[in-house]
C-alpha cells in the first residue's frame, strides 16, 4: 500500500509540475476517441470521416476550453444526419436544443458527461458514469446523465433506421419525421435506462456522504446492485434485450473504475479515526475526524565526492595541524616506482622541535632534544583508486 501511496503522490507532483502540457494532451486524446467513435458509428459523410480532419479538429480542442468537445462532437453527429436526410438532420437539432434549453444550461459544468455517457454506452460500458458522478458529483449530475442517455438513443435510432430512411424518397419527409420520432419517444430502453442511472446517481450520493467507515465503498458496491437489478426488471417487463453477462462483466468493470477514482479522490485511514466532543454557547459538536492516508514521496539525494588529487611535491599533514615553527624545508626528492605513477617518496629535512611545555612536564622518555631529523613522506597515486593514502615516518 505504500508503494501505491508513493506512486499516486509522484503522479500528483509529475501533473502539478507539468500541468500546462498533460491537460492539453488528455483534451486531445479524448476529442479524437469521441470524434473517431461518432465517424465510425455513423459515417454517412465521407468528406467528415477523414483521419486528417479529426486530427485537426482535435489539435484544435487541445487549446479550446473543453466544452468546445462538446460543440464539435455535436456539429460532427449532425453534419451525418443530414448527409443521409435533411429530416434526420432537423430532428436532431431540435433534440439538441431542447437539452441545452432545458436541462444543460443548469448543470453547464458537466457538460463533458452528455459526450462520455454516450461513448461509454457505445463501448458497451454503460454502468460507469451514473456510479462516478454519483460520488464525485451532485444529484443534478443525474440531470446531465440523462441527457446523456438521450443523446445515445437518439445516435442508435438514426444508426437502426439508416437503411429504411435511404430507401425512402425525398416526398417521404413525414415518413422519416415520424419514424424518427417514435423511435425516440418510444423507447422503452431509453426510459428503464434514465430511471435506473437517475436512481443510481442519488443512491450513490447519499450513501458516500453518511458517516460510516469505507462508504465510498459501500456506495459504489450498492449503486452497481441498484443499477443492475433496475435494468434486469425493465428487460423482464418491456423486454429491452440486456445481456445479463454483459451486465455482469460491466459491473465488474464499474467497481474498478470507482475503486480508481476513490484512491486519488477519497483515500482514508480508517484505522486511526478519532471522536471529538466540544460545545460552544449554542450548540454542542459531535466530530469524527478521519485521517487520509499520506505518504511523503521517497526523493533520492545523490551526494558526489570530488577528490582532489595532490601534486607529488606536496606533503601531506594530518588534519588541523599545519607545518611546526622553526620547522624549514631544506630539500626534496621524489621517486618513482616501476609502476609509473603509482608512488611517490618526498623527503626533507627538519629542524628540531623544542617542546613548549614547563621544564618538568615534558616526555619523561625523552631525555635529550633530537639535533635533527628526516621526514619521509610515501603517497599513493594509483590510478583505479580515486582517493591517496598518506603515510608520515620519523627516524
Amino acid at each position: 500500500m505504500t508503494a501505491l501511496l508513493e506512486l499516486r503522490e509522484n503522479l500528483k507532483k509529475i501533473y502539478s509540475r507539468n500541468e500546462a502540457f498533460i491537460t492539453p494532451v488528455i483534451k486531445f486524446l479524448l476529442s479524437f476517441i469521441v470524434l473517431s467513435i461518432i465517424n465510425g458509428k455513423m459515417g454517412y459523410m465521407t468528406k467528415l470521416d477523414n483521419m486528417a480532419i479529426v486530427l485537426i479538429v482535435s489539435l484544435l480542442c487541445s487549446f479550446l476550453p473543453t466544452g468546445f468537445i462538446v460543440l464539435f462532437a455535436m456539429m460532427f453527429s449532425l453534419l451525418h444526419m443530414y448527409a443521409l436526410s435533411l429530416e434526420t438532420a432537423a430532428v436532431g437539432l431540435v433534440v439538441f436544443l431542447l437539452l441545452y434549453l432545458l436541462f444543460l444550461r443548469f448543470t453547464a459544468k458537466e457538460a463533458m458527461v452528455v459526450v462520455l455517457t454516450p461513448v461509454l454506452c457505445m463501448l458497451k460500458l454503460p454502468y460507469v458514469m451514473p456510479v462516478a458522478m454519483g460520488l464525485i458529483g451532485t444529484p443534478a449530475s443525474c440531470v446531465s446523465v440523462s441527457c446523456g442517455v438521450v443523446v445515445y438513443y437518439l445516435l442508435q435510432t438514426v444508426i437502426t433506421n439508416a437503411p429504411t430512411i435511404n430507401s425512402m424518397g425525398a416526398e417521404e419527409a413525414t415518413a422519416k419525421l415520424r419514424l424518427l420520432i417514435d423511435g425516440i419517444l418510444g423507447s422503452k430502453a431509453m426510459l428503464v435506462t434514465i430511471v435506473a442511472f437517475t436512481i443510481t446517481v442519488i443512491v450513490v450520493y447519499l450513501i458516500r456522504r453518511m458517516s460510516v467507515d469505507h462508504s465510498w465503498t459501500i456506495a459504489m458496491i450498492a449503486g452497481v446492485m441498484i443499477e443492475v437489478l433496475i435494468l434486469l426488471v425493465g428487460d423482464l417487463m418491456y423486454d429491452t434485450n440486456l445481456s445479463i453477462f454483459s451486465a455482469l462483466l460491466g459491473a465488474v468493470v464499474t467497481v474498478l473504475v470507482c475503486k480508481a477514482i476513490e484512491f486519488f479522490r477519497f483515500c482514508l485511514d480508517y484505522s486511526r479515526t478519532e471522536k471529538v466532543q466540544f460545545e460552544d454557547d449554542e450548540y454542542y459538536y459531535y466530530v469524527k475526524a478521519v485521517p487520509k492516508m499520506t505518504v511523503a514521496a521517497q526523493t533520492n539525494t545523490v551526494k558526489k565526492i570530488n577528490t582532489q588529487r595532490r601534486p607529488a611535491n606536496q606533503t601531506a599533514h594530518p588534519a588541523g595541524q599545519g607545518r611546526p615553527s622553526g620547522q624549514s624545508r631544506s630539500g626534496g626528492q621524489n621517486v618513482r616506482s616501476a609502476e609509473g605513477s603509482a608512488r611517490s617518496v618526498v623527503t626533507e629535512r627538519t629542524a628540531p622541535a623544542r617542546s613548549s611545555a614547563p621544564y618538568g612536564q615534558q616526555n619523561p622518555y625523552r631525555g635529550r632534544e633530537m639535533t635533527g631529523g628526516r621526514s619521509v613522506t610515501i603517497s599513493s597515486d594509483h590510478m583505479a583508486q580515486d582517493d591517496s593514502d598518506d603515510y608520515e615516518e620519523l627516524f
